[in-house]
């Protein structure tokens, strides 16, 4: 199957043609023809599997079909997106798709002038990528009314859903026309999102082409057990093996990005940081540097952990486990992009050890240890002392919060160059082996 056998327009084929996108990938191959019928869509797959282009192209083929200019403040069609990275990377794709076509696409996301939003949605546009929060701001000023939209696009629907926003949703849709096409697309599928999709969607077809929640296979993905002071040693001995490939670093907070980033600047490497401390203009800036090259290392918080397609990333670093398991999925689809080759390095605490247990109990795997060993008794002793302080001893006598190590247990960080073991971090049990 080719594109030209989905029955796109000419105009879009040879923009494909020209941004050498030749064959559609299995979630564009069964999306794209019910999309192009006017079906309603749910489609789950994983991050870097096209799911962009699978909403994108039929939405700009039905577009460019509309003759004449849309009423001024009305939008023709809406795509609603969880983070600012995300909506722009959007509308970056989809001018790519439409150029040439009388297709007019708008962006409005926070962290920009409100007015300067107002005055180009004044004209009217044909489809309008949006987060949800400035839009109801826009909505609430008179700027721009959907009464007119006949097409709505949730894309990264689960991580609204984690972002809270299912409050604006509800606000937003009854807004839109009633005979209107609705597809959602996502990587993994939480509880809320059957709601979601019964709530929004008429008898959607639903395209999965790959289980909920696991990543791609490509990526080599593996923990070290290590103390939290220790991680910033690991984490400079990791990088230095490969200095000249792109690394994505994801931290669990904002002060922590920022005070991460100038530890490896004081180390000697070219690292930029981006976060909710930052303006627009610089995440947009550092993006554009780790992108050309100029920043060979990114920390960032879960805000970019979806909206960067950057192929060039090698590798991903989970400095700080995810508090939603579903957002290290997010997280290590930053890397093997494009049918390349990934690897996802994650650093565990003690403290962290449950959130490395959701995670595995998400992807249906153990993911293989590099060094250290599991902190086994550490979710035990925290429930028994009910999150006391953190325990420092070793074996049984771990101190009063139950973060000691298995007795015997050496100090992680020394091993990770260490032989291969056989040893699987199965639920802070179990026993797997893997070196990075």
């Amino acid at each position: 199957m080719d594109f030209e056998s989905l029955g796109l327009p000419p105009r879009i084929l040879a923009n494909l043609a020209e941004l050498k996108i030749t064959d559609p990938t299995p979630i564009q191959q069964q999306a794209i023809p019910a999309a192009m019928e006017g079906r309603d869509v749910m489609g789950l797959a994983q991050t870097g599997t096209g799911k962009t282009a699978a909403f994108g192209l039929p939405l700009m083929s039905a577009l460019s079909r509309i003759e004449g200019r849309p009423a001024p403040k009305t939008v023709r069609g809406l795509i609603l997106a969880p983070t600012r990275e995300l909506a722009k990377q959007i509308v970056d794709n989809l001018r790519a798709y439409a150029d040439g076509t009388q297709v007019r696409i708008n962006l409005v996301v926070g962290g920009q002038s409100l007015n300067a939003q107002a005055n180009k949605l004044s004209k009217g546009c044909d489809l309008l990528v949006a987060t949800p929060g400035r839009l109801i701001d826009l909505i609430d000023r008179k700027a721009v009314f959907l009464d007119k939209t006949g097409f709505l696009v949730l894309d990264e629907a689960d991580q609204m859903l984690d972002m809270g926003f299912i409050h604006a949703l509800r606000r937003i849709a009854p807004l839109l026309r009633k005979d209107r096409q609705t597809m959602l697309f996502s990587a993994t599928m939480p509880k809320q999102m059957n709601e979601l999709a019964q709530a929004y969607l008429k008898d959607p077809l639903r395209i999965e082409v790959s289980p909920p929640g696991k990543p791609i296979e490509k990526i080599e993905q593996s923990v070290h057990f290590v103390e939290q002071a220790h991680k910033p040693k690991m984490l400079v001995m990791h990088l230095d093996r490969h200095r000249d490939d792109a690394a994505l670093i994801f931290s669990r907070t904002k002060h922590g990005a920022e005070r991460l980033k100038k530890n490896l600047e004081a180390q000697g490497f070219k690292a930029g940081s981006i976060h909710g401390n930052k303006s627009q203009g610089q995440r947009d800036r550092a993006l554009a540097a780790f992108r050309d090259g100029e920043l060979k290392v990114l920390v960032a918080t879960d805000v970019a952990a979806r909206g960067i397609d950057i192929p060039a990333v090698r590798y991903v670093y989970n400095y700080d486990l995810p508090n939603v398991p579903d957002n290290y999925v997010h997280r290590i689809g930053r890397t093997a992009r494009a049918g390349r080759d990934g690897t996802a390095v994650a650093y565990c605490s003690p403290e962290e050890m449950m959130e490395l247990i959701a995670i595995q109990k998400v992807m249906k795997r153990d993911i293989d240890v590099a060094s250290g060993d599991p902190w086994q008794d550490y979710p035990t002793k925290k429930k028994a002392n009910g999150g006391g302080g953190r325990g420092r001893g070793r074996g049984n006598g771990g101190g009063g919060g139950g973060g000691g190590k298995p007795q015997g247990q050496g100090r992680p960080g020394n091993k990770s160059s260490g032989p291969k073991r056989n040893r699987r971090s199965g639920g802070g049990g179990g026993r797997s082996s893997h070196a990075a």
